[in-house]
């Protein structure tokens, strides 16, 4: 039976779970802190598969108890009450089914962690940068709505409104496991402000998601870093520009994928506080290095999947927002709907479910589950 080679796969979880309860009590395990991470998630998911493992066997136990009941009771009522209990668990066998196959498949280690976002504006002139910084309020707004924190850390403003070029970290529960959606190439058409004959014009902007990278995730030198200070420019107050709050930080970096050693640049201008902009750009540099570290794993993803779905491809045409007809498509999954407002409002989730979908049955073929 379906269920049997099911609960043949799970041989084994409820013991490795236990196992790991005890190893993130022990003391050297704690010490040893990237174990420790690891092993902390590894807990995490271990319990949501164990806990529904529970429920599918009950519903299993349920069904024989029912059928039992059924067969050998006489009592009207007593049948009546089996009845129902068969109805109730034969109904959940298949969504519990389905949430332990999609459990089993291995998570990519990178959805739990906080994420760095990159805006850019694209063809299109200033157009492209006014649309840069609607994504902007998109995500800001999206991001509020699921009680993530947004920290702005460089922002490059456009002539007539929006970015040239805007950078924030997003911190909370499964940050980067949700954005990571949201990489590849915006396109928008619609009459920009600009324009002084109603024409529609196409632009477009690139978003970059990436994994925010933790201290001991990357070996940085920090002795070798090169820091400069400088006074910040733009709005602010007299602090702002009397105050060397500005970091800019220089760093030499041998590309393990390359061989090649180039010198990587980083500013930060966002608050006042220089030691919080040297933090900022240090989890910058650690992000940037890891991301870079980590690219042959993302292109090893890709060459594998069937559909873009979330491959980090940032130079794929992803999404398109037509003003005039009211509608977002996306082009990943062929899927169009018209409410373009409340989209950009920050309404975003359905289109991320519809993504999320499409990939974990992308998975399941590949799994054979």
């Amino acid at each position: 039976m379906a269920e049997n080679s099911l609960l043949n796969r799970l041989e084994g979880i409820d013991a490795r779970f236990a196992e790991v309860s005890t190893l993130i009590t022990d003391p050297s395990v704690i010490a040893d802190m990237k174990r420790y991470v690891k092993l902390t998630k590894e807990y995490k998911e271990l319990e949501r598969l164990t806990s529904t493992t529970a429920q599918y066997r009950n519903a299993l136990n349920a069904i024989d108890e029912a059928k039992e009941l059924l067969a050998n009771e006489s009592d009207p009522d007593l049948k009546a009450m089996a009845k129902e209990q068969l109805d109730a668990a034969t109904d959940s066998l298949p969504r519990l089914e389905e949430e332990i196959k999609l459990l089993l498949i291995p998570a990519d280690p990178e959805d739990g962690k906080n994420a760095i976002v990159e805006i850019r504006g694209g063809t299109g002139g200033d157009e492209a940068a006014i649309f840069a910084g609607d994504l902007f309020k998109m995500y800001t707004k999206y991001c509020e709505s699921r009680g993530w924190q947004v920290a702005v850390s460089s922002v490059s403003e456009g002539a007539a409104g929006g970015f040239k070029e805007i950078v924030f970290s997003v911190t909370g529960e499964g940050v980067y496991g949700t954005l990571k959606y949201e990489s590849g190439v915006h396109r928008v058409q619609r009459v920009p402000a600009t324009e002084t004959q109603g024409r529609v014009h196409t632009s477009a902007a690139t978003v970059a998601v990436l994994p925010e990278a933790e201290e001991f995730d990357v070996e940085i030198n920090e002795g070798e870093i090169k820091w400069d200070t400088f006074r910040s420019g733009g709005a602010g107050g007299q602090n702002v520009n009397k105050v060397e709050s500005g970091v800019r930080l220089r760093y030499m970096w041998k590309n393990p994928n390359t061989g090649v050693t180039e010198e990587i640049l980083i500013e930060c201008t966002e608050t006042r506080d220089q030691p919080k902009n040297k933090e900022r750009a240090l989890s910058r540099l650690r992000t940037f290095i890891y991301d870079k570290e980590h690219q042959k794993y993302l292109d090893d993803i890709a060459s594998r999947r069937k559909t873009m779905v979330s491959t980090g491809d940032r130079s794929a045409k992803i999404r398109t927002y037509n003003y005039p007809q009211g509608r977002i498509t996306d082009h990943r999954i062929n899927y169009t709907i018209y409410n373009l407002q409340s989209f950009v409002d920050g309404d975003i989730q359905d289109v991320i479910d519809q993504l999320i979908i499409a990939e974990n049955a992308e998975k399941l073929k590949e799994t054979e589950l």
